[in-house]
């Protein structure tokens, strides 16, 4: 019998390609109310590149990434005041105000700017309650003004300056996230792994996969959908 190409296998999700529970048992999300927050801790998770601070508010508590300076017991406002971790919403943020954890639509809890190190800015004010905020790529993009953001930029930003040092460090450490490492180059696999592999002394494999092919074997380029020259 024949075996799954490596794409094949991790989208099937067998026990040696699925991540651990554990390292996403923190959720990232905004509370439904507004008024005086705390941080009660800041921990690690395996999932994040930044560290987390747990904040509790009246008898709830949630999760966000830290922003650069946060301490346990420090106070934060939110739905009011703008000061450094405060979480608002968009129309009332003043412009050029570093932001981060942006809410794609207002209650999502944040989607966009969670890495460690990173922010966006307010960038401008729009009619009909439309805001232009720059992320970090220079790219403009204008999303509702109901839609809620962390005021500050996110602890950690010296992560990629530690190296790993060691491979068992880097292993470990995209095991935790389910992450495909090392990436080896195609025609260096065995063949019973990938369809360029082997090669028998590099006789490399036309690179185009069959119009037909499920989604795990259309590795390469894409089949076009006519050859030779128009007439």
């Amino acid at each position: 019998m024949g075996k799954n190409i490596i794409s094949q296998a991790r989208g099937h999700g067998g026990p040696a390609y699925r991540v651990r529970k554990k390292a996403y048992q923190y959720r990232i999300g905004y509370p439904m109310q507004d008024g005086p927050a705390k941080i009660i801790d800041l921990i690690h998770s395996a999932a994040h590149s930044a560290p987390l601070m747990k904040v509790s508010i009246n008898n709830e508590t949630f999760y966000n990434p830290a922003f650069n300076g946060a301490i346990v017991g420090q106070e934060i406002s939110i739905g009011k005041n703008v000061q450094e971790g405060s979480i608002i919403t968009l129309k009332q943020i003043p412009l050029t105000t570093k932001i981060y954890n942006i809410e794609r639509n207002p209650g999502d809890g944040g989607k966009m700017i969670r890495t460690a190190g990173s922010s966006a800015a307010v960038f401008k004010k729009h009619p009909y309650n439309k805001i232009s905020v720059l992320m970090p790529n220079k790219k403009e993009i204008i999303l509702s003004g109901d839609c809620r953001a962390s005021i500050g930029r996110i602890a950690g930003s010296g992560r990629i300056l530690k190296p790993f040092i060691t491979a068992g460090r880097k292993f470990y450490k995209m095991k935790a996230r389910n992450k495909l490492w090392p990436r080896t180059s195609a025609v260096k696999m065995n063949a019973i792994d990938h369809p360029f592999g082997s090669g028998r002394g590099k006789r490399i494999k036309p690179k185009i996969a069959k119009r037909n092919a499920p989604a795990g074997n259309r590795v390469g380029h894409i089949r076009p959908r006519r050859t030779g020259r128009r007439k």
